[in-house]
């Protein structure tokens, strides 16, 4: 449990990859799953779009950890 910080490389990330290249997830396919699954939030709110394009200020959650993504 705990926050982390994620730096951007460009203007954005799929929410999916973010989970893998954050820790969260082992694998891109298993961050689509607990998107669909309904375990994670961005800025609060339930997201369910695997490919939703997170950028920089906005803060993932999912299983008790939190990613803060910083900009490039």
């Amino acid at each position: 449990m705990g926050t982390r910080e994620f730096q951007l490389r460009g203007e954005h990330v799929a929410l999916c990859d973010l989970l893998k290249l954050a820790g969260i997830a082992d694998s891109g396919g298993q961050g689509k799953l607990m998107i669909a699954n309904g375990e994670v939030t961005v800025d609060g709110q339930p997201e369910s779009r695997k490919t939703a394009k997170i950028r920089a200020g906005q803060t993932v959650s999912c299983l008790g950890q939190t990613v803060r993504v910083l900009p490039a």
